[in-house]
């Protein structure tokens, strides 16, 4: 099946099944400690539009133990940079519609919440088709060691997704109900 087909039935499905789930912190702490969570680090992720899985519960408890938190502001060229963001801090409405940080502090994640429209059993995304976050994680593995985190619904998982030598492997799925 075609990205862009598999891609639509997935948007579709996802916006007739979406719950607003509440995800499992403890989850993802447990990955996090194996990552050397107990230092403080960097969190890039995402404000969830569409359907996608809310992180923003998270994104606050994970602040409140100390962390920085970033989002992504796009540019042109389907490509991104990641900005100190605080759940105090205000939003702007980006050039996609999407809620944006002011562009005060760029920073570099280390641990990256990666939203996505469907994924495999070996951790590899489809997401909305620009290449933003596969070129933004090809970058930064560049500078820095980084963690990936895929984020979605269990729902989410296909047997067959069309993978092209760009697309970046995550290190975890994260759902509602696991880590991979």
């Amino acid at each position: 099946m075609l990205k862009k087909t598999l891609r639509n039935k997935i948007l579709i499905y996802r916006r007739n099944n979406f719950k607003n789930t509440i995800l499992k912190y403890y989850l993802l702490k447990d990955i996090l400690k194996k990552f050397y969570f107990s230092k403080k680090k960097i969190i890039g992720a995402y404000f969830p539009i569409n359907h996608e899985i809310d992180c923003l519960g998270i994104l606050k408890q994970l602040e409140k133990s100390g962390h920085t938190i970033s989002f992504p502001i796009t540019k042109t060229g389907n490509k991104m940079d990641f900005f100190e963001w605080s759940t105090k801090d205000p939003l702007v409405i980006g050039k996609f519609g999407i809620p944006e940080p002011l562009p005060k502090k760029k920073i570099y994640p280390d641990i990256l919440l990666v939203p996505l429209v469907a994924f495999n059993k070996n951790k590899f995304r489809l997401g909305y088709g620009g290449g933003y976050y596969d070129r933004y994680i090809q970058k930064i593995k560049k500078v820095k060691k980084i963690l990936t985190i895929g984020m979605g619904f269990s729902f989410q998982e296909v047997k067959k997704l069309p993978i092209s030598k760009h697309d970046q492997k995550m290190d975890y799925i994260f759902t509602e109900n696991y880590i991979k």
